[in-house]
């Protein structure tokens, strides 16, 4: 039986967490092989300055059982906008068993058409954009419609790729890499969620630029939704 091929998605200024997490997870699956895709080979820069090496670039990427897309911050805009990251998604996604995505790479599967009709989610900062490429917003950290799987923000990523393990391998096969990687979250602090979060607290992140990311990523919607 051939592998059960792992495909991600990466383009500049991607977040990190939002690939690494779900990569360090997916990678452990038996009987898969995982593949990083970009337009060329060239390192692509990730947000916080550590450079990722593709293995495969669009031109010779096999068909993908899984493909998953990371988020990011404006990177993101670049990549919705950007004819074609956009057409070899709508091409492997045509035969894959798993379309998905990661906090606001829901956006790169929504120009391409994918979120239409379904039920999704993202970075709870941007999910009132979701309706602009045609998916209903779900509150969840991971949300199945059909073959579609998003996560919401960055960190729900990890438990998107177990979510997705189970499915794929089984529970107890999940479960192993669980404790591989000794996943067993107790953060600190509580505001993690905006519903328990401070106001304080969530103001300091949106100023932290969200309101222009947002903005960015309207304009570049109404840009995408011509392409």
């Amino acid at each position: 039986m051939p592998p059960f091929t792992i495909g991600f998605v990466i383009f500049p200024d991607l977040t990190l967490l939002d690939f690494t997490g779900p990569l360090q997870v997916l990678s452990r699956l038996p009987q898969s092989a995982t593949r990083i895709v970009a337009k060329s080979l060239a390192p692509v820069p990730s947000d916080c300055g550590l450079g990722l090496v593709p293995t495969h670039t669009f031109a010779n990427c096999p068909p993908l059982d899984l493909v998953c897309v990371p988020g990011g911050n404006l990177g993101v805009v670049d990549a919705f906008c950007d004819r074609e990251t956009i057409e070899f998604l709508r091409g492997q996604a045509r035969a894959a068993k798993y379309v998905t995505s990661v906090c606001t790479g829901a956006f790169i599967l929504g120009v391409a058409g994918l979120l239409k009709g379904r039920r999704a989610t993202t970075h709870w900062a941007f999910t009132d954009l979701l309706p602009l490429v045609g998916a209903r917003h779900e509150k969840a950290r991971v949300v199945k419609d059909g073959n579609v799987i998003t996560a919401a923000g960055v960190s729900s990523g990890i438990d998107f790729a177990f979510t997705v393990a189970a499915e794929i391998a089984g529970e107890t096969a999940a479960r192993t890499i669980q404790l591989g990687i000794e996943y067993d979250p107790a953060p600190p602090f509580d505001s993690g969620n905006p519903d328990k979060a401070s106001a304080a607290i969530k103001s300091a992140v949106i100023a932290e630029g969200y309101e222009d990311s947002m903005s960015a990523y309207r304009a570049g919607l109404d840009k995408a939704t011509r392409l």
